[in-house]
């Protein structure tokens, strides 16, 4: 399989999760017309904040994998924000491999998170282009962005299945919060596994802690 195919199958696969995920919460998500533009821009002054070096009257620093994380947030937004313009997912998926791999002009990194915030708000667009430079620029690449996305949307999931909505989820596991945790049982798991879903799932669910 090559590269580009690779890539397809597994932008599919986030849509096809994101879809799930927000069924989960609302099953008529896509008929309700909701502003993820909204969503997308509101994420990107959280993810300036991370990244930092902007505010001249205060020391900061860039708390890297907070960054990473922000930018997946605004991955499942920006996905949603295609699946409520189109549901066939297969010709989206092609779209932002594509958007992906289109050549864009460099930018310095907050430069970049306001272009995507500007495509939100001026054109209520997503393009993944930004996002890919913006993830060289941390030193990571797709496969990071993949392999976050699909934990994150897997905790996401786990959390809507275990009372996340009715207030009864816990969020501390042990003394971490439930998203340190996932990020530390994920360091040894292969994210190309066929099965890499459901692994991420079930090290959840045997780490959780119980009502006892």
């Amino acid at each position: 399989m090559s590269d580009t195919s690779v890539l397809v199958a597994k932008v599919a696969t986030m849509l096809e999760m994101q879809n799930e995920m927000n069924c989960r919460v609302d099953t008529n998500w896509i008929d309700r017309n909701r502003e993820w533009y909204r969503a997308i821009w509101i994420e990107c002054a959280e993810l300036m904040d991370h990244f930092g070096h902007w505010k001249w009257w205060k020391h900061s620093s860039t708390d890297l994998p907070q960054v990473v994380l922000e930018i997946v947030d605004i991955w499942h937004f920006g996905l949603s924000l295609k699946l409520a313009k189109s549901r066939n997912v297969a010709n989206l998926a092609e779209e932002i491999a594509s958007d992906w791999n289109t050549h864009t002009d460099d930018f310095e990194f907050l430069d970049g998170v306001e272009k995507i915030a500007l495509d939100a708000l001026h054109n209520r667009e997503f393009n993944a282009a930004f996002v890919r430079v913006l993830l060289v620029k941390c030193g990571t690449d797709f496969n990071t962005l993949y392999r976050n996305y699909i934990g994150k949307n897997v905790l996401n999931l786990f959390r809507q299945e275990n009372g996340y909505k009715d207030g009864t989820y816990k969020k501390i596991w042990g003394g971490e919060e439930d998203n340190e945790v996932l990020a530390r049982l994920m360091l040894d798991m292969n994210s190309d596994s066929d099965s890499f879903v459901a692994e991420v799932h079930k090290v959840l669910e045997l780490n959780y802690p119980s009502s006892d």
